[in-house]
């Protein structure tokens, strides 16, 4: 059976209360990327709602929980972020936590339970978002155990689904 999904804007209150609350929960200020006033759309789906911003995947929200896509580099370039060496990457991709053997540095400085990017060595590019479970300067000093939970990651349900939505946003030329 398909999945059914519903498409709309948001009101602008509720594009105001949306930016507020993503501002606090990433620690980011998102008029600053956004711009005054960002055209808000809503894709609800069984698993997730996503937020495009402007024409763009920007947010998922899954239950309470509410975080960046892979896919607006904008928004995670002004996000903490952990290096990753090479050999982690397809566990990560997989859903597995970032662990401190795996952790080659740290950039920006994060609280336990902010939401930081992991990226990898190599490219730089992001590989997952995930929920800081250690300070910054614990997770500097540790050498064993988990250091962010894996919360959205390349290859996942929701990272597929923005795909599919991106490639209906902007058609094949």
């Amino acid at each position: 059976m398909p999945e059914k999904n519903t498409r709309y804007f948001l009101r602008e209150k509720d594009s105001k209360a949306l930016i507020d609350k993503a501002s606090t929960r990433l620690r980011v200020d998102l008029r600053q990327i956004l711009g005054a006033k960002p055209n808000l759309e809503v894709v609800r789906t069984i698993f997730a709602d996503f937020f495009l911003m402007n024409g763009r995947p920007a947010l998922v929200q899954a239950g309470d929980d509410l975080f960046p896509s892979l896919d607006f580099p904008e928004l995670l370039a002004a996000m903490p972020r952990l290096v990753v060496d090479m050999g982690a990457i397809p566990y990560v991709c997989k859903g597995a936590d970032v662990m401190a053997p795996g952790v080659r540095r740290l950039d920006g400085e994060f609280i336990k339970g902010d939401l930081v990017v992991v990226v990898d060595e190599k490219h730089g590019k992001a590989v997952a978002v995930g929920e800081a479970l250690l300070d910054s300067g614990e997770a500097k000093n540790a050498d064993r155990g988990p250091i962010v939970k894996n919360i959205h990651f390349v290859g996942d349900k929701r990272w597929n689904r923005i795909k599919e939505l991106e490639a209906k946003i902007k058609p094949d030329s």
